[in-house]
């Protein structure tokens, strides 16, 4: 196939070309009708790319095919047999790759480390999920992806499920065995769906982990705008085999898709994959370079230090880590990862994405060069050369992994849905949860609707609250109350 065209990228420019004149949405009419303060700052630009994916971009019965070849494009760059577009992120793509595989009362099973769309998904459906547990480092208190043994013992258990569900990776970086867990899987006649929302750069270079669609996956979900140059909210899904048709997939996506879809994500995605087609193999090999010199200077800082291998993939934890993903552990110079974040914002203008009770994460991309990196560092010494500024870090109770795995005695379904009260938080121990409580980021659910709160897990999320931990998916987001079933609920 020829990668040197993008369909949407060459649609939208002969539509700017031709001097089409919308009498349709969007009611800027390509910026004319902007407010002048809202274009000074977005660009007109933006506002002139702004159209109709159907009777804009391409006809009023898409005749032109502009987005299938895109997305053909974008299959074949990846190797994949099926690409679709979405552009409401992997949270919508991931959820449309559950529905095409179980349905209402359906078993699946699920690594108890996904992210909050999966149980959106499983509240939306219906469906009875099987947790598979995590690796648990109670070293450095971190969850890894589950083993395939984990896998093959819940398929045992329930010989019935419909398939599996994994993420990798993690937003921590670390990889599961996905070609073992696959081959679990087809061996049941059932689906894998791998949930690699950080991966859309694994493709691109050997050095990197293996991405989904070749260690056997049969759906994965990728945000292009997460590691790779879409914009916010651009998500693929590619599928492969024969257990779940592309009609199937095509309509449980279009069962929750927008009918509005942005042409700007469109076309950000579109140029990505020709510029990973025609540069991608060099952009990863700098990048990885870069990676490991940004690590080494990072390690060489007194009093921080650089998660590898050693620490995340040895035995009994991750299978494999994605060296872009820089997780600093702040355990020697004692203050905590939300407060170290704050700081280097407050202080330098860095923004860093994941931050917890002990670490701080700088994400790299191919986007970063050496004036980045640098800047990065020189944040990074300064935030230690002041750490008689910050607080000691406040103690979060963080459980026994016995005690992190809480009992699911309803569906999530059932509890999200059904009479609900807000109760005072130490009230609601050894009550049903009736909302997700998710710690953000990296957004893995510290407890579920229709799982029983215990002591250690309300603790645990109190005490970070208290230490600068983000829940925003609770009805309080101090976690004070808690959102509780009424009605006492049996085993499901």
């Amino acid at each position: 196939m020829d990668h040197s065209t993008a369909p949407v990228l060459d649609a939208l420019l002969a539509y700017q070309d031709q001097d089409h004149l919308p009498f349709t949405p969007p009611g800027h009419k390509q910026g004319r009708g902007a407010d002048p303060r809202v274009r000074a700052v977005l660009g007109d630009a933006l506002f002139r790319a702004d159209m109709l994916a159907v009777s804009g971009l391409d006809d009023r019965t898409t005749s032109r095919k502009v987005l299938e070849r895109a997305e053909r494009l974008m299959a074949d760059a990846v190797g994949a047999e099926h690409t679709f577009f979405s552009t409401c992120g992997s949270s919508l793509s991931v959820k449309a790759a559950m529905l095409a595989v179980a349905g209402p009362h359906e078993k699946l099973l699920v690594s108890r480390d996904a992210h909050k769309s999966v149980v959106s998904g499983l509240i939306l459906a219906g469906i009875r999920p099987v947790w598979v547990e995590p690796q648990w480092d109670a070293r450095l208190h971190l969850a890894h992806p589950p083993t395939p043994d984990a896998f093959r013992a819940a398929f045992e258990a329930h010989p019935d499920a419909r398939g599996a569900l994994l993420t990798s990776p993690t937003p921590y970086g670390t990889c599961a065995d996905i070609n073992a867990v696959a081959e679990l899987c087809h061996a049941r006649g059932v689906p894998l769906i791998v949930d690699e929302a950080w991966g859309a750069h694994l493709p691109f270079h050997p050095e990197l982990p293996t991405w989904a669609m070749d260690a056997g996956a049969d759906v994965c979900v990728t945000s292009v705008h997460k590691m790779g140059s879409g914009l916010e909210q651009g998500s693929v899904f590619h599928l492969q085999g024969d257990l779940i048709t592309p009609a199937t997939l095509a309509s449980r996506a279009d069962l929750l898709d927008t009918t509005s879809p942005s042409v700007l994500v469109y076309a950000a995605m579109d140029g990505w994959r020709r510029q990973m087609v025609e540069h991608g193999h060099r952009l990863m090999e700098e990048s990885l370079a870069r990676a490991r010199r940004v690590r080494a200077a990072v390690q060489a800082v007194e009093g921080l230090h650089v998660n590898g291998r050693e620490d995340f993939c040895s035995a009994g934890l991750a299978f494999d880590m994605d060296p872009l993903q820089i997780f600093i552990d702040l355990g020697e110079v004692k203050f905590s990862g939300y407060d170290a974040a704050d700081w280097l914002r407050r202080n330098h203008r860095i923004n860093l994405h994941t931050s917890d009770h002990r670490r701080i994460n700088a994400q790299l991309t191919h986007a970063d060069d050496e004036s980045t990196t640098g800047r990065l560092l020189d944040g990074l010494r300064d935030l230690v050369a002041h750490a008689d500024d910050l607080p000691p870090a406040p103690e979060i109770r963080v459980p026994d992994p016995r005690d992190l795995r809480l009992e699911q005695v309803t569906l999530p379904r059932d509890a999200f849905f059904g009479e609900v009260e807000q109760v005072p938080a130490d009230e609601a121990v050894g009550r049903v949860c009736a909302e997700t409580l998710t710690p953000y980021p990296p957004g893995i659910p510290a407890a579920l609707p229709g799982e029983l709160l215990d002591q250690a897990v309300v603790d645990y999320l109190r005490t970070g609250v208290e230490a600068g931990m983000f829940v925003p998916d609770a009805a309080d987001g101090t976690v004070a109350t808690i959102r509780v079933s009424v009605h006492d609920v049996g085993a499901d």
